[in-house]
């Protein structure tokens, strides 16, 4: 079995590539960014988020209030840049959610090299993460962010 495979088709089903951006006082501009990567999945079929967290190496496997399930997540960013991305490089996703990847993935080594911290990349970094899963609700608008 092709594990790398497997992962990245169990991802293009019930994984989520997201870039949450949240008021907060003691980040540079008044907001944090904080890209994560996850998988949701069933207790009773919590086998494959551990075989992720075991392929990968990092992130955390934990319950979801909103729907009863688990779900392994990566927050951290160098984790992200340098084990999640390029997996997902190399077995690439096949659906639509590819897109929402690709922006994730430059948008991950923009904080990686510090680029959210200059006012012209996280302004930028605001507009890449609108266009990410424009199905998903926003609190907030990228104009209220940027202002």
């Amino acid at each position: 079995m092709d594990v790398a495979s497997y992962l990245s088709g169990y991802a293009d089903g019930e994984g989520c590539f997201c870039v949450s951006i949240n008021s907060s006082a003691r980040h540079r501009f008044g907001w944090e960014i904080r890209p994560s990567f996850s998988v949701s999945q069933n207790r009773d079929r919590a086998e494959v988020l551990e075989m992720m967290k075991a392929y990968f190496a990092c992130g955390t496997i934990r319950p979801d209030r909103s729907d009863r399930t688990l779900k392994y997540e990566v927050r951290k960013v160098a984790d992200l840049v340098e084990k999640v991305i390029p997996h997902f490089e190399v077995a690439p996703l096949l659906s639509g959610k590819r897109r929402d990847f690709e922006i994730f993935a430059e948008i991950c080594r923009k904080v990686y090299s510090r680029e959210h911290l200059i006012e012209g990349g996280f302004s930028e970094i605001v507009d890449m993460a609108a266009k990410m899963n424009p199905s998903g609700r926003r609190k907030y608008s990228s104009e209220e962010i940027k202002r």
